[in-house]
């Protein structure tokens, strides 16, 4: 006898889900599923992978069939069957099969809608062409991959979960992959610091990755699409594929007069429930309730939307079930990172004005003395009154999922840090450590909350104020390795005999690698009556701030094997190395202290390599290898986590003077800002740009105003900087001649020539000189006293000091001008 009857709008995830749990609370209701496409249940988070390879039978990607499906749960099964509106008054829908093109309708006492979220495709010139591709179910990928095949080069818009994925498969299948995003990071749920490690993995493993640059058009190609970027520049590929984010499937519920929520999702209770009584609404397509903020949100996660469908169905069959929110627990896999979070960002914390504390530790996904250790870097939200956790985002090779999972119940069970610090977690050496990562972050952030510890962050590292001082407590193997400008390195051990440098007057901003070892020396200094504070995960956590990512991989540096994987060109000769170094577990400055012992049992012109499983060591090295003078001949990911790197010894020997292959340096000192000296400056620098040199314009004093912009806007400064920039030129435009510049004559005269004669303008030589990638370096000291602010000038420049100019000199060729 038939109970009920239900209407199903949507097979996968939410839709499924709901049926079946109907099926189980009432063998007797009358249930129909509706699914436009020909599969139900299947597995669309497992797509990427099966382009790629990992997965290799696309039949496992059916969770389950119709028949399947209708034999265990005796409902009817309508695949290619799209229903084109609904009647909340008559309690009906019309369907339409997509084979036969019959429409019908069919009446319902109680309706699911989860129609999911589309692939967004905005309004870009051509973005119809055939090779311009989207991703969303098992049709989409049958017909990406036909279009790949054979392809060198293959285009993803977009750097969040699909983009990340998608880019992955084609590096795994050896084609080249350029990665385009609009925002100035990858995975945009999470903050940018936590997404610096991943721009690094993505180049490392060969992905042309094309930050803050968007398409604003598709043209037609000869076995392809040219895509022509923001930044003026143009890109032909043998495909696109668009991953830039998806949005609500809302047309029938907008028509059926269903509410809408401010975000563009279905409104629906905690019941699941619709503004209709008769109509509930799951997964994808609906406006939740963020966890922590309490505000409306996008969250379109599988997980959430398979309990949300057993939720509407038990308060369709009379079970009170209440769905309690959604915290956007959630984790990608990037080569061999991963990166995981849960509950609030920084971003949506600073959006949503939510008062929050930060704390970072990279501590070991276990052991360190037990094999393929790795670190991961973890980031803590809490309430700084209460100490509640607020959220977490955690990047790493290992052990990512479990400290995210613990997490995401401790925010879901209202936990503070101090709950954190006290959780009994398993351990033995192959899986954990005795202090997990999550009771260390617990220990942190509690030090934190009660006082215990002092801290501060990378941004205000970056620009101290007056009364405060930068000590670096580090050894002097980690120094070489960079430090913050302006730091005075005072190790550790030897900070009890120097409290004679330190005053009451001032404040310390101490840092370490990590955070221990600052804190320690916090302690230390403390006791004395010295005011300090400890930056929050260390230097580590400064240079993910601000970015330090693998330079982009030369695309004539890159060639294909007979296994077509792509490798990169060696610049450089070698000998094979003679010793192989394990890193693997030990992090900074482990790495590089075997590395340095290692290297002083081999002879001069001599070759090891080292593995080293520490993220930071990819950018570590280089530098390394520049301050000591020895040759860092190849940097490569290693197939399962972590990086090798072969370097040879280099003692003054022949063994290691360059070869013809290997880059030519220039630098220039631009002192002056007259503008016959400046386009002399620019002129020499692109010539030498196009000649292969690796060139850097270091300005200094009256140079920098040569890189003013026109109209800064309104610049914070005091009297004196005020009147300096009063009397200084602002920017190109603005500089007069060092001679015969007689009120102005002089210069229009030679500007006048220089158009006829078709010699560019300072300001597109500039604009040339930053595309050909000649490095302009500001002096941070000269800015400070000439009271010129960073946003004053113009974008794409890097502030230094003297250390970073007396790195570049070592180039084949130095001007001052």
């Amino acid at each position: 006898m038939k109970t009920k009857k239900l209407l199903v709008v949507g097979g996968v995830a939410g839709g499924a889900s709901s049926a079946a749990r109907a099926r189980r609370l009432d063998e007797n209701a009358e249930i129909i599923l509706f699914e436009r496409g020909p599969d139900i249940s299947f597995a669309n988070c497992g797509l990427p992978y099966h382009i790629g390879g990992t997965i290799p039978d696309r039949d496992s990607l059916l969770v389950t069939t119709p028949e399947i499906m209708q034999r265990k749960y005796n409902f009817d099964i309508r695949t290619q069957t799209e229903v084109l509106s609904i009647d909340p008054k008559k309690k009906e829908v019309v369907a339409k099969n997509l084979q036969t093109g019959e429409e019908y309708t069919e009446s319902y006492d109680n309706l699911v809608l989860s129609p999911g979220a589309a692939p967004m495709r905005p309004p870009i010139p051509g973005i119809d062409n055939k090779h311009v591709l989207s991703l969303r179910n098992l049709q989409d990928m049958d017909k990406i991959m036909e279009r790949i095949e054979g392809k060198k080069n293959v285009a993803v818009i977009g750097g969040g979960f699909i983009g990340l994925e998608v880019a992955e498969a084609l590096r795994e299948l050896g084609i080249g992959a350029t990665l385009i995003e609009l925002a100035p990071q990858v995975m945009g749920p999470a903050d940018p610091e936590m997404a610096t490690p991943l721009h690094q993995e993505l180049r490392l493993f060969g992905v042309d990755l094309r930050l803050k640059t968007s398409v604003t058009e598709f043209k037609e190609a000869e076995d392809g699409v040219t895509l022509i970027l923001s930044d003026g520049k143009s890109l032909t590929v043998g495909a696109t594929i668009l991953a830039i984010g998806v949005k609500p499937e809302t047309t029938l519920a907008v028509e059926a007069g269903l509410e809408i929520g401010i975000t563009g999702g279905i409104k629906v209770d905690d019941h699941m429930k619709t503004s209709d009584d008769a109509i509930y609404a799951v997964g994808d397509a609906i406006e939740v309730t963020d966890f922590v903020t309490r505000q409306p949100a996008l969250v379109p996660l599988a997980g959430p939307a398979n309990r949300q469908g057993r939720i509407a169905a038990d308060n369709i069959f009379g079970r009170d079930s209440v769905y309690k929110d959604t915290q956007g627990t959630s984790i990608c896999k990037v080569f061999n990172m991963a990166i995981g979070m849960t509950g609030l960002s920084e971003k949506t914390a600073k959006c949503t004005e939510t008062p929050y504390e930060k704390i970072y530790v990279h501590p070991s996904s276990h052991a360190g003395y037990y094999p393929g250790a790795h670190p991961v870097s973890l980031k803590l939200l809490f309430d700084p009154t209460s100490g509640k956790v607020l959220g977490a985002q955690a990047v790493g090779a290992d052990g990512v999922d479990k400290r995210i999972d613990v997490i995401a119940v401790a925010i879901r069970s209202g936990l503070t840090v101090e709950d954190l610090s006290e959780l009994e977690l398993s351990y033995a050496p192959p899986f954990g450590s005795a202090k997990d990562i999550v009771n260390y972050a617990g220990f942190v952030a509690n030090n934190v909350l009660t006082g215990e510890s002092k801290i501060y962050h990378a941004a205000e590292a970056i620009k101290p104020a007056d009364h405060q001082k930068l000590i670096d407590v580090r050894n002097e193997e980690e120094v070489a390795m960079g430090t913050i400008h302006g730091a005075k390195n005072i190790p550790l051990p030897s900070i009890r005999e120097n409290l004679d440098r330190f005053s009451k007057d001032k404040e310390y901003l101490l840092f370490c690698q990590v955070g221990l070892r600052a804190y320690l020396a916090c302690r230390i200094l403390e006791h004395h009556g010295i005011k300090c504070r400890n930056l929050s995960g260390g230097y580590k956590s400064y240079m993910m701030e601000i970015g330090r990512q693998i330079a982009p991989i030369p695309e004539d540096e890159v060639q294909d094997t007979d296994t077509g994987e792509k490798t990169i060109n060696q610049r450089i000769e070698t000998l094979p190395p003679i010793l192989e170094v394990d890193a693997c577990g030990l992090q900074c400055p482990g790495p590089i202290m075997k590395l340095k012992s290692a290297l002083e049992g081999i002879k001069s012109g001599e070759a090891l390599s080292i593995t080293s499983t520490d993220p930071g060591f990819a950018g570590d090295i280089p530098a390394w290898c520049n301050s000591t003078g020895n040759r860092l001949d190849d940097l490569e990911p290693v197939k399962g986590g972590g990086y090798r790197a072969t370097i040879t010894k280099c003692s003054g020997g022949e063994a290691c003077h360059s070869s013809p292959g290997e880059t030519k340096r220039f630098t220039n000192v631009v002192f002056s800002n007259d503008l016959d000296k400046a386009l002399a400056a620019f002129i020499i620098a692109n010539g030498a740009a196009s000649m292969g040199y690796e060139v850097t314009l270091f300005f200094t004093f009256w140079g920098i105003n040569i890189l003013r912009k026109d109209n800064p806007g309104d610049v914070k400064k005091n009297l004196v900087e005020k009147m300096f920039g009063i009397m200084m030129p602002k920017g190109p435009r603005k500089l007069g001649l060092s001679q015969m510049h007689m009120g102005g004559v002089g210069k229009a005269m030679i500007e006048g020539i220089m158009n006829k004669k078709g010699v560019a303008s300072l300001p597109e030589l500039i604009a040339a000189a930053q595309e050909n990638g000649v490095k302009l370096v500001v002096c941070s000291m000269s800015m400070d006293l000439m009271g010129i602010k960073r946003e004053e000038l113009i974008d794409g420049i890097d502030e230094g000091g003297v250390a970073m100019y007396i790195d570049q000199i070592g180039g084949n060729a130095n001007l001052f001008i």
